[in-house]
């Protein structure tokens, strides 16, 4: 096992981890801008006000979400654990 291969697979699975949460970062990004935007117009100024919103949004992110996530991090895997015999011989 070579150290480029070692940098390899840690470049791929950061790039799937970054894959993964970005769908999940976004939508709790998006519901946090609009319930700040809520809270200044109204001048409600209730830090857990924006608490249930986003708990909500990621939970719809991830129910929208989920089966792509779940296909990419099978796919990674599989790869993975294909590539163990190239690795080590």
């Amino acid at each position: 096992m070579t150290p480029e291969s070692v940098l390899t697979i840690g470049r791929h699975a950061l790039e799937v981890t970054l894959l993964l949460s970005a769908p999940l970062l976004l939508a709790a990004l998006a519901v946090g801008l609009l319930v700040g935007v809520f809270q200044a117009a109204t001048q409600i100024n209730e830090m857990t006000l924006s608490f249930i919103p986003k708990l909500l949004g990621v939970a719809a992110a991830l129910a929208l979400a989920g089966p792509w996530m779940l296909k990419v991090l099978v796919g990674y895997t599989r790869d993975l654990i294909t590539s163990i015999p190239s690795l080590v011989g």
